[in-house]
């Protein structure tokens, strides 16, 4: 029974160190290798080889600038400021290409620079949201495009409560006036109208689109992370990868009754949402960009036919910001959007994930601090499988009981292992015994601690929210190393080693995590398999290196979870009458030496 709980351990364990390379390390490595990629290739893009004239010219129109330059250089400019959101709008093709998120910062020092969402086109990563329309074939009309510069006629500032107003004129009778609204967090309101002044019928297709020409390094590449496309259309959710069109593959389109189409980060994403009550033509394409690829999230509505004398009007919707899972609920409810809370890669396994983020967030509402939360959440999980484990441990109490009894059926049949089996088997059904109840609790904390990783790699409530003490991001791995001598060098080794070597940076709150485990495998006594005691003293040491790269604030949940297990487990020891074998299994080899006869 010893060697069946032993291989059983190590199944358990296995599973435990291939989840955590096949989500975890293994995608940190492949991040780690796209990333230096990307910048090999935007650095040999910067390589001035001797060119004709003409490519010269081609290669100076798209000359990589700063930011500021190119804000300065790309004409007159209408400026965002809402609560949420900084930045200005293009009057040059009336395009969202300017866009800071002022709730959040590139580090957890709040004088650091803004979160940027959308950069004008000429810089090292262009991201940006346009609307326009598009002739029916055969229709020479002049349409406002990427070149139109558009007349600011109403409003300063973009701002909650003071919208701002567009208006073309083509020269051909049509007059195009763009209404733009924002709220106070990141939504907004795009309403078209067009008047035909002329004497014939036009036909008008309105299109939307997000369009991102490269990948910034930074860009995750997790397995367990989308980040790409997103949106949904036909009533499911569409998220293609980047990858998906590095070859060049042909676009993904379908069409749909409701939905909406965008790019998303890790955090952040830009859509653009069409009438839901409407049909539209939906796209992802990939096209190739510099040393890279550009991508696009487009959608083309149904034909409008403007009769001389009419007016048409549409009203849609782009939302540019941080996905707060309230705020994005808010909208799906609000604006009826549909599955618009699919914008939070929850994963497949949303059962778990959806329940613990409720939690959570609801825990951080009352206690004022996700770290408490997290504690809380920890004491409520422990607490709803005290009775499994209660339940387990009787299980495993019974069974040393029938210990002797095991061991006399083993020796008498030694040369028979069928006998043996069915002999055991007899054993467990006449004492009520499963010898594999005991590990059901451990069984279950694999999805809730996969589940746990999920929600604190994808909910953006965690980014740059301190705990206590030198935890300044939940987010994050323990600053503290000893490689800075826990906090005494004022250097953080996780943003000098490659992602994939993180491990290697062990903070303090893992080391606590290796302690409470290495604890637990002292409550009992020591196996008398040598293997499996080797085994068990390995594990405590694995998991402190497994967790040195994770999320702080689920390396706080498995340490408490930890130290509550150990609780429990002397509780259970005394109300069931076993022996406490850990301050035995504590003692110092040196102690515990016999002494010398007289």
């Amino acid at each position: 029974m010893e060697n069946k709980n032993l291989l059983l351990a190590v199944v358990l364990s296995a599973a435990v160190l291939f989840g955590w390379q096949y989500f975890i390390a293994g995608p940190q490595m492949k991040a780690e290798q796209q990333k230096q990629h990307v910048l090999a290739k935007e650095k040999a893009s910067q390589v001035k080889p001797v060119v004709s004239p003409t490519v010269k010219a081609q290669q100076i129109a798209a000359a990589v600038l700063p930011r500021g330059k190119a804000l300065q250089s790309s004409g007159g400019r209408v400026m965002i400021y809402t609560p949420t959101v900084d930045g200005s709008l293009s009057l040059k093709g009336a395009r969202f290409d300017d866009l800071q998120l002022r709730h959040y910062h590139e580090t957890v020092d709040p004088k650091s620079p803004e979160v940027v969402l959308f950069s004008p086109q000429n810089t090292a990563f262009p991201y940006y949201a346009v609307y326009g329309w598009v002739a029916a074939p055969g229709d020479s009309v002049k349409l406002p495009d990427d070149n139109t510069v558009w007349t600011l006629t109403s409003g300063k500032v973009l701002a909650p409560n003071a919208p701002v107003t567009l208006t073309w004129d083509n020269g051909q009778g049509l007059v195009f006036t763009r209404h733009i609204a924002v709220d106070d967090q990141y939504m907004f309101t795009i309403r078209d109208t067009v008047a035909n002044r002329g004497a014939r019928a036009h036909t008008l297709y309105p299109f939307a689109y997000v369009a991102r020409d490269g990948v910034p390094p930074e860009t995750q590449h997790y397995w367990s992370l989308h980040e790409g496309f997103v949106g949904v259309a036909e009533g499911s959710l569409k998220d293609a990868k980047y990858s998906d069109f590095d070859k060049n593959e042909p676009p993904q389109n379908f069409q749909s009754t409701g939905g909406w189409l965008g790019i998303t980060d890790k955090y952040w994403m830009a859509a653009v949402v069409p009438p839901q009550s409407e049909q539209f033509d939906g796209n992802y394409r990939g096209t190739p960009y510099r040393s890279t690829h550009a991508y696009q999230a487009d959608y083309r509505l149904n034909a409008r036919t403007v009769q001389p004398g009419q007016t048409l009007d549409l009203t849609q919707h782009l939302f540019a910001g941080a996905k707060v899972v309230s705020v994005v609920q808010g909208y799906e409810k609000n604006l009826n959007i549909a599955k618009f809370d699919y914008a939070i890669d929850w994963g497949w396994y949303s059962f778990f994930t959806r329940p613990i983020f409720w939690i959570l967030d609801k825990s951080y509402s009352f206690l004022g601090n996700f770290g408490l939360a997290i504690l809380f959440l920890t004491v409520l999980i422990r607490g709803s499988l005290f009775p499994l484990a209660n339940a387990g441990f009787r299980q495993m109490t019974r069974m040393k009981k029938l210990q002797p009894e095991m061991e006399r059926i083993k020796e008498r049949n030694k040369d028979d292992r069928v006998a043996q089996q069915q002999e055991m088997m007899a054993l467990y059904s006449r004492e009520k015994v499963n010898p594999v109840s005991g590990c059901l609790p451990m069984v279950i904390q694999i999805p809730i601690l996969f589940s746990l990783y999920k929600v604190f790699l994808v909910t953006i409530e965690m980014y740059h929210t301190p705990f206590f003490g030198w935890i300044k991001d939940l987010s994050a791995p323990d600053p503290t190393s000893w490689m800075n001598l826990f906090g005494l060098l004022p250097y953080n080794p996780h943003a000098y080693l490659p992602a994939y070597l993180g491990f290697l940076s062990i903070g303090a709150w893992p080391v606590l995590l290796g302690i409470t485990q290495w604890v637990q495998t002292k409550m009992n006594p020591a196996p008398a398999d040598p293997v499996q005691a080797q085994m068990f003293g390995y594990m405590p040491i694995i998991f402190t290196f497994m967790f040195a790269s994770l999320p702080s604030g689920l390396v706080i949940y498995y340490t408490w979870s930890n130290f509550l297990t150990l609780l429990q487990q002397y509780f259970m020891m005394r109300k069931h009458g076993v022996e406490i074998h850990l301050f035995n299994n504590l003692k110092l080899p040196w102690l515990s030496k016999p002494k010398a006869a007289e």
